[in-house]
């Protein structure tokens, strides 16, 4: 029989996880029974048809210890003469001198709710995100004595210390990461190397099924026909969308395109005052955030893919983004950056183009080149989805996991 596994995530659902949602539904089909505990409730309008399929309840912990005191009070009460709470609560205050901060306060007091309300069925825990969601985890797993362990991805990996790291690294049972950086980074804190494994998210191809359209001759030199460019990305630092707007200036005024932006995010409105003052505003299509449907529809319809991630000032950055996997698999040419585990999925001038981050110039070059050559492009394309298709397929990728949980199980029994 296989385990009850509660999976432990910062906000259910989200449009800019659809790879945490592949991985849920995908665990339901192998006979796994799951539960789902978010810190936070969607903030997203809509939601992904996979979404819509994932049967596993979901239970919301109190964002703020003041959204919810009286369920905080009731879950210390419960759990505070558990075996394991007197070592959660020692490390929590060695963690907040450390970290004196309302957050740290915040992730201790959700780990009681979780505690708490954890089903007895439960025989491991499974965070995604290293940074809160861990935290809240670790805490909990302590206080009730299961086994634990942790999906790492990017900021959630590279905005913390390395001392966190460390300890959530030696406390549970193994961490799964989707890039070789990251394996490498996390394998070098830990005690015990093996602990980490490089496990790519994957694509599930039923989903994202082969495009059949015939590629286009777009080459930017017909004004009632642009070469059409798509992003998809929130509209946040790392992303590097400034610099891609900076590039877009600077192509030739008689080099017709089109650029179609899908994602929400904080600098939104900067980006597009950015644009307005380019003088793009004309060739911009801001979409916002749209479901998986639509967001294929948009794929599907474009000649060229850019991406220009970047690794912000704090150190965040971007793991290996899904949103190239899934352009590659819809035989759409990629654009982007060889920053972190980006090189690992597009060779570059073999199965796409990569450019150094925030050079706006080569960037800008790169396009100019790839707009007007669609022979260039329609070969990047078809290696992309030949490459995308054998080397990262969510199944493998569930596989892995799937042996983890079970290894997991045997060693606790």
């Amino acid at each position: 029989m296989l385990p009850t596994v509660a999976i432990i995530l910062k906000g259910y659902p989200r449009l800019s996880e659809t790879f945490i949602a592949q991985e849920i539904r995908a665990l339901e089909l192998r006979g796994f029974k799951l539960c789902l505990f978010s810190l936070r409730h969607p903030t997203d309008p809509a939601s992904h048809p996979i979404h819509a399929e994932i049967e596993a309840p979901v239970v919301y912990l109190p964002e703020y210890v003041k959204d919810d005191i009286p369920r905080v009070l009731r879950a210390w009460w419960q759990v505070r003469n558990r075996a394991g709470y007197r070592l959660a609560f020692k490390c929590f205050v060695k963690d907040l001198k450390r970290d004196f901060t309302a957050n740290r306060i915040r992730r201790f007091a959700q780990a009681l709710v979780l505690a708490n309300d954890m089903p007895s069925s439960v025989t491991h825990y499974y965070s995604h995100f290293m940074h809160t969601p861990a935290s809240v985890t670790y805490y909990a797993s302590m206080i009730n004595q299961k086994p634990w362990s942790i999906s790492a991805h990017a900021k959630d990996i590279w905005t913390i210390e390395d001392w966190e790291k460390c300890e959530k690294i030696n406390s549970c049972e193994w961490v799964v990461t989707c890039t070789s950086a990251n394996s490498e980074h996390l394998s070098a804190l830990a005690e015990d190397a093996d602990k980490v494994s490089l496990l790519y998210h994957g694509l599930d191809f039923q989903r994202f099924a082969e495009n059949q359209e015939v590629h286009s001759d777009r080459d930017g030199s017909d004004s009632q026909d642009p070469v059409q460019l798509v992003s998809v990305g929130r509209a946040v630092n790392k992303k590097g969308y400034d610099f891609l707007l900076d590039a877009l200036a600077d192509l030739p005024r008689d080099l017709h395109w089109h650029f179609r932006h899908i994602g929400g995010g904080e600098l939104l409105d900067d980006l597009k005052t950015q644009a307005r003052e380019l003088g793009l505003e004309g060739r911009i299509s801001w979409l916002g955030a749209l479901p998986q449907t639509e967001v294929l529809v948009s794929y599907r319809q474009a000649d060229l893919f850019v991406l220009p991630s970047r690794i912000s000032d704090d150190g965040d950055r971007d793991g290996l983004p899904n949103v190239l996997m899934e352009a590659q698999s819809q035989r759409l040419a990629c654009l982007s950056t060889d920053i972190s585990g980006i090189p690992e999925l597009i060779d570059h001038a073999k199965t796409g183009w990569l450019v150094p981050q925030k050079n706006a110039l080569a960037l800008s070059e790169a396009l100019q080149m790839l707009i007007t050559e669609p022979d260039l492009r329609d070969a990047l394309a078809e290696a992309g989805m030949q490459r995308v298709h054998s080397e990262f397929s969510l199944h493998r990728g569930i596989d892995q996991l799937v042996e983890k949980f079970k290894v997991t199980v045997k060693l606790e029994s």
